[in-house]
């Protein structure tokens, strides 16, 4: 896909870079999993964004340059060597590097991820997962639906079979990564590209989809997890939903927040029941 070509895009996958699978190459715009993900949390917020596109956010780079190096695709790592990034010179330097569209990392930062690709390879699912050759990195999806809105996903590392998504993470122990998930919606974000993949055929209805989850701090522990039937059902069931509410906002014109009335609130169930047994 080219800019020349935007206006003629087809379904299917396409090697495209990621700042033009951001910008949105779809004429009149496409969702994507992160879009779905705000449109359940609240449609106003989705389109403010929408139109309010977020800054730039440096702290997003030692994901960036993780994912480079453990898929093997991405912008340039560039290491800065300066023992103060707050110079002006060293700002400078910084900023014509992240201009450019390559990643600045201090050699500490670099250390660390090449340490985390080290400690991925001595994981025997996670390293014969994302085996060089086994798949295709970062490649982005475009998908229309029989309604007419536009799906768009960048799979991390897609395989004949599965999708593998890498993440980094604080903690890769199973109770906060089912935290992680309910929290930023990796439930949605799986149905999502699944759907995507199966629709333009790229794996079969049966294939699997995997997270390697790994820690940014030694020893840099991974896991590797898969969600079970009720997770997947709910994020399937929660995407159909905030697509009737997209198509249902564009035909009207309304994005609604959280509550247009008064909304009465109630305390969590479980102080509830300490206040019910303390009190009793």
């Amino acid at each position: 896909m080219t800019a020349a070509a935007e206006d003629q895009v087809v379904p299917g996958l396409y090697d495209i870079s990621a700042e033009l699978y951001h910008q949105d190459p779809i004429p009149g715009g496409s969702l994507s999993s992160t879009g779905i993900r705000r449109i359940t949390d609240c449609p106003a917020r989705f389109k403010y964004l929408l139109d309010h596109p977020e800054p730039y956010k440096p702290e997003f780079e030692f994901g960036t340059a993780a994912h480079t190096v453990i898929l093997g695709n991405g912008p340039e790592l560039v290491v800065v060597d300066a023992k103060r990034w707050d110079t002006d010179e060293t700002k400078a330097r910084v900023a014509a590097i992240r201009a450019s569209g390559n990643v600045p990392l201090k050699p500490e930062a670099r250390q660390r991820i090449d340490d985390m690709a080290e400690a991925l390879a001595r994981h025997p699912e996670a390293s014969d997962l994302l085996t060089p050759g086994s798949g295709i990195a970062e490649q982005s999806a475009f998908w229309q639906d029989d309604n007419g809105i536009w799906h768009r996903a960048r799979f991390d590392w897609l395989r004949p079979d599965d999708i593998v998504d890498y993440k980094t993470a604080r903690s890769v122990h199973p109770d906060a990564v089912a935290k992680a998930v309910n929290e930023h919606g990796y439930h949605q974000q799986q149905a999502w590209y699944r759907r995507i993949a199966v629709e333009l055929g790229l794996i079969p209805p049966s294939g699997a989809f995997k997270f390697v989850l790994q820690e940014k701090q030694p020893p840099y522990l991974v896991t590797v997890a898969e969600l079970d039937f009720p997770a997947q059902v709910i994020g399937a069931e929660l995407n159909d939903r905030a697509l009737y509410t997209y198509a249902m906002c564009l035909s009207t014109g309304h994005w609604p927040a959280y509550s247009e009335g008064t909304t009465h609130i109630s305390l969590p169930p479980w102080v509830e029941r300490k206040y019910a047994q303390e009190n009793s």
